[in-house]
Formats: C-alpha cells, sequence, structure tokens
C-alpha cells in the first residue's frame, strides 16, 4: 500500500485547539456543499425537459441518478476509508464532485447532465466519513458536538440549496449554478488538504468486490422501485422489488461468510446499531415528508383556498431555516448526550418532529406558520441526527468506524427515498379538479403530514428500545 498522503495533525489535548475547530469548520462546510448538489437541481426540474431536448420522464433522470450514485458510494466510500484512510476516501470524494460539477455545468443535452449528476452523487460518502474522521483525531470533549455538527451538515445543505438556486437560476444562466458548485467544491478540496489529518485508525486487508457489487445492485434495484415502479408500472415494480430482495439476500448471504465483509452484518445485528438504523430510516421519512408538502402548499394557487401562490424563490427562503436551525441546535444535542445520553437525545429529537407534525396539519395557511413548523422540525431533526454517530460509533469496533456511519446516512437515505414515493402515491390519489388539470388536495397535504408525524412517533419507539447500558456507555466518549 502507497504511503499516506502528507497532512497536518491534531493534537487530542485540548478541547478548544485552533487545529481541532479549524477541522470541525472544514468538515462541516464540506457536508454542506456535498447535501447542497442533492437540492440545487430542484429549481430546475420542471425547466429541464426544454433545457436539455428531452421528455419530463428523461429529464427526471438528472435526479434519479444522483440518488443512485449517493446510494452506492456511502457505504463503499466508507468502507474503503476504514481501510485506506478517511483522509484519502474524502479527497477522492470531493474530487469526484468538483468533476461532476463541471461535466454538469458544461452539459447541453441529457446524457452529459446524467453523467455529471452520477458524478456529484458519488461524493455522497463525504458526511459518514468526516463523523468518522473526527472520532479518530479530534480531542475527546470535542468528538461530541464535532459528530453533532457534521451530522446535521446533510440536512443544513439540503436546506439552503433551494433558495440559492432558486435566486441564480431566476437571474442568471443555469449553468452557473454547476459552476458555483464546482468552485464550493473545489474550495472544500483545497481545505481538507489544509486542516484534516489523515486518521492513524485503518483495518488494511482487501476490497470486498463481490460485496460492494451485490449491495450495488441491490440498491438500485430497490431504489429504482421507489422512484421510478410508479411511472413504469405495476409490473415493473414488482420485478424491481422482487429483484432487489433477492439480491441483497444473496448479498447477505455472502457477506456473512467472506473474511473480510463490506459490511459487517453481526456487528449491525446489535441491537443499539440495528435500532438506530431503523430509526434513522422512519426520521429520514419524516424530514422529508415536510419538505415535500411545504413547497407545494406555497406554490399551489391562491384561488384553490389553501395555496399560498408563492415563487420557487419564496419557497427556498421559508425552506431555509430549517436547516439553519439543525446547525445551531447541534452543540445543544452534544450537550444533552453528554447529560443525558444520546438515546434520549433521539428520543427528545424524534419527539420534537412529532409535535412539529401535529401542528402541521391544521397550520398551513399563512407563510408565518410553514416557517414555525420548519423550525419546529429543525430543532427535532438536528437533536437526532446529532445523537446518531454517537450511538453507532459506541456500538462498533474503532475499525468499522467508516463503514457504521456510512450504512447509517444510507438509512436516512432510504428514508427520504421511502418518504418521497409514499408521499407521490398519497398526493396523485387525494387531488381536486383546476381548469383542465387535477393538483393534489388539501386533505392530501394534511394526510402526509399525520404519517410524517407517525414516522417521527415510530421513530422515538426505536429509540426508547435501545439498551440503555450502551447508550449511557455512547455518551461518555
Amino acid at each position: 500500500m502507497s504511503a499516506p498522503l502528507p497532512s497536518p495533525t491534531v493534537p487530542r489535548t485540548s478541547g478548544a485547539s485552533p487545529e481541532a475547530t479549524a477541522m470541525i469548520a472544514v468538515l462541516a462546510y464540506s457536508g454542506i456543499t456535498v447535501a447542497l448538489m442533492q437540492s440545487l437541481i430542484i429549481p430546475l426540474v420542471p425547466a429541464l425537459p426544454q433545457l436539455l431536448g428531452t421528455t419530463p420522464a428523461g429529464a427526471s433522470w438528472a435526479v434519479t441518478a444522483t440518488l443512485l450514485a449517493a446510494s452506492v458510494a456511502t457505504p463503499v466510500a466508507g468502507r474503503l476509508g476504514d481501510m485506506f484512510g478517511k483522509r484519502r476516501m474524502l479527497l477522492v470524494s470531493l474530487v469526484l464532485l468538483v468533476a461532476g460539477s463541471v461535466v454538469t455545468a458544461m452539459a447541453d443535452s441529457l446524457a452529459p447532465m446524467v453523467i455529471g449528476r452520477a458524478l456529484q452523487g458519488l461524493a455522497g460518502g463525504v458526511i459518514p466519513l468526516g463523523i468518522s474522521a473526527m472520532r479518530d483525531q479530534l480531542p475527546a470533549d470535542r468528538v461530541g458536538s464535532g459528530t453533532a455538527t457534521m451530522s446535521s451538515s446533510l440536512g443544513v445543505g439540503g436546506a439552503l440549496g433551494l433558495p440559492l438556486a432558486a435566486l441564480i437560476a431566476d437571474h442568471t444562466s443555469w449553468h452557473v449554478l454547476f459552476w458555483i458548485s464546482a468552485a464550493l467544491g473545489a474550495l472544500a478540496l483545497a481545505l481538507v488538504l489544509r486542516f484534516v489529518p489523515e486518521s492513524p485508525v485503518r483495518t488494511g486487508g482487501r476490497v470486498d468486490f463481490a460485496g460492494a457489487i451485490g449491495l450495488s445492485a441491490g440498491l438500485v434495484f430497490l431504489l429504482l422501485a421507489i422512484s421510478k415502479g410508479p411511472d413504469w408500472g405495476g409490473a415493473a415494480m414488482t420485478g424491481l422489488f422482487g429483484a432487489a430482495a433477492v439480491t441483497l439476500a444473496v448479498w447477505g448471504w455472502w457477506e456473512l461468510r467472506t473474511r473480510q465483509p463490506l459490511v459487517d452484518l453481526r456487528t449491525s445485528a446489535r441491537a443499539p446499531v440495528l435500532l438506530t438504523n431503523l430509526a434513522s430510516i422512519a426520521l429520514g421519512f419524516s424530514m422529508f415528508s415536510v419538505r415535500l408538502v411545504h413547497p407545494q402548499v406555497l406554490q399551489t394557487p391562491v384561488e384553490t383556498g389553501y395555496g399560498l401562490g408563492q415563487s420557487m424563490l419564496v419557497v427556498g427562503l421559508v425552506m431555509a431555516p430549517q436547516g439553519l436551525v439543525m446547525m445551531a441546535v447541534a452543540p445543544l444535542s452534544a450537550r444533552l448526550s453528554r447529560a443525558r445520553g444520546p438515546k434520549v437525545t433521539l428520543m427528545v429529537g424524534a419527539l420534537a418532529v412529532t409535535v412539529g407534525y401535529a401542528l402541521g396539519v391544521p397550520m398551513m395557511s399563512e407563510i408565518w406558520q410553514l416557517v414555525l413548523i420548519s423550525c419546529i422540525n429543525g430543532v427535532g431533526i438536528g437533536m437526532a441526527y446529532g445523537a446518531m454517530p454517537a450511538l453507532i460509533m459506541n456500538a462498533v469496533p474503532v475499525s468499522e468506524t467508516g463503514s457504521a456511519n456510512s450504512l447509517n446516512t444510507l438509512m436516512r437515505s432510504l428514508g427520504n427515498s421511502f418518504s418521497s414515493a409514499i408521499t407521490g402515491v398519497v398526493l396523485a390519489h387525494l387531488v381536486i379538479g383546476f381548469g383542465t388539470a387535477t393538483i393534489p388536495s388539501l386533505t392530501g397535504f394534511q394526510v402526509v403530514m399525520i404519517i410524517g408525524g407517525l414516522a417521527a412517533l415510530l421513530s422515538f419507539a426505536l429509540a426508547a428500545a435501545i439498551p440503555q447500558r450502551t447508550a449511557d456507555a455512547a455518551g461518555k466518549t
């Protein structure tokens, strides 16, 4: 194996060291930059068929390609980080992000757009790699707040991408969006090179290529069934779900028998890890529900009696506070985890999201109401996302933190995907006539909010079932 890339060092002696502060800031910025890529394209989606000379179904691949690539890259990057170095894989991921942004910025047809978006998606492992690097390198008294901040960057970037993209798209060429994302990625790359040290914790060994291919294929089948199944029809959806089940079953059989698996399923089956990952799916589902409902309520015509008739820029500005709140509560999440344990923090966060949805069902008639509900959900999600890394890292060996955190991040993304699919089905069936078209009804929006609240409540119940002794130990790390 080649020698590690030269990098600075971060002492574990003082939580107030400027090196530790710089590392947290750089990794959080990198996480936000990667998360921005997920939402940056949303304001462009309605115009993509005309911009790229394709059909609406074809244009949707600009979103789907990123989702699929991220789902494949996240667990693989985490395992490779454990084996060969988290900093090294961070740099590889950011190079892919920059390359994808440049390809997309130069695109004028569907094929290069999809290729560029897929390359951007391959950077999806940055957040779990950053969390694992913090555990290995930060002073002990900064690990909790650092990982909570890094974990929340997933939501922050997603929330800030909407207003940024809408503002730029309204005033200049859409290509500028991706040139800006390339510049942001290049800055992250330079900062990681300068301020993030290489982790001394490595497992070495061989890459489980069969496991990587099996997991990638299973996830692609599953996510295609979720994202494309409704458009392709019942037979295709059933076939894709069946292919996913068979592929993932064979993959699991292989992982349990190989000496150096991509994902240690025995470790993942431990109650603290399993329950935290299941809670992550439920909370990821819940987090995405409000992000799907509020923009549509804001843009629905006023003439319906419940729509607010706002522009995409206003939508972005309404949704942005959620991300800012998530980042703001990260230190509070870390303090509560130190005092009461991350299990309690996860429960508090899930309960706050549940309350937000309960209030959000009747409160959709004014912009300030939507901002309030988004902020309440932001508090809950920020608290919960900050607690998850502590629960995961305490339950797995230090040598597996990269792969374990990557799996947890993947679970959140799967929750997002399930939310998108189920919300789409609900809103497609609960509609009203408007002119010559049909649009989602107020009842449809309220049903989605109720489902989101139930998902948050399920996350609370799963968190409550996490063994207390493990949770207490996690709060002390």
